[in-house]
């Protein structure tokens, strides 16, 4: 199988038992090796007391993309540490993005950062993920008896 072939599996694998992320309507865009990018729309049930986006869904979406980057190598993989910087509000009904990009990985630990960013290309926030690999697979591969 493929990297490519694998992530792609990954990600179909991983999105149909994801019931949070596609309960607030994520769509996976692009998924490759140590990669993904999502999109979110912003519903009025996600906005806050000051009418815009609450920090919360923006992280859920910078969350998830982490999650699909670091699981693309067939190799189930959790979240260790978190951390998100808020840098521009997200708006009622806007098309929110989040692409996760693989900057270390050694062993069973990797780092992501994930960049959301709102329709017109503004940075909305930055999202650092530290990921660590645990024991199983999201699907078996042939000759693989994990």
């Amino acid at each position: 199988m493929t990297p490519q072939a694998r992530a792609t599996r990954a990600a179909e694998v991983m999105m149909a038992e994801d019931s949070a992320s596609r309960d607030l309507g994520m769509h996976i865009i692009d998924i490759k090796p140590g990669g993904a990018t999502l999109s979110m729309r912003v519903s009025g049930k996600m906005l806050n007391g000051h009418k815009i986006c609450h920090g919360g869904y923006i992280f859920t979406l910078a969350d998830s993309a982490f999650a699909f980057a670091c699981n693309s190598y067939n190799r189930l993989t959790v979240a260790q540490q978190n951390q998100i910087t808020y840098v521009a509000p997200g708006k009622a009904d806007e098309l929110l993005t989040a692409t996760a990009t693989e900057t270390a990985l050694a062993g069973r630990s990797g780092v992501y950062d994930v960049m959301v960013t709102g329709e017109d290309g503004r940075t909305v926030a930055t999202m650092r993920g530290l990921s660590r690999t645990i024991k199983g697979q999201l699907f078996p591969e042939d000759g693989d008896d994990t």
